[in-house]
């Protein structure tokens, strides 16, 4: 049988800090930032034919998973 509810123990370390927290943070929101301005430069760059395509779309798509996990560092 499982023991009371009050035996369960919390995992350890799974818990940031809250400096922890900021600087996760402070790190992701400048990533979504410089990504986000090499994916839209790249995009005009190569509507322009200057470039490909791919490394802006890329760049675009490693912005948007920056900024759900920053989304999820400060929920």
């Amino acid at each position: 049988m499982i023991g009371p509810m009050s035996d369960i123990e919390r995992r350890q370390g799974s818990r940031l800090t809250r400096e922890q927290r900021v600087q996760r943070a402070y790190r992701l929101t400048l990533a979504t930032g410089a990504l986000g301005v090499v994916g839209v430069a790249g995009l005009v760059l190569a509507i322009l034919g200057i470039i490909g395509a791919g490394l802006p779309v890329l760049a675009l798509v490693l912005a948007a998973i920056c900024f759900m996990l920053l989304r999820r560092t400060v929920r």
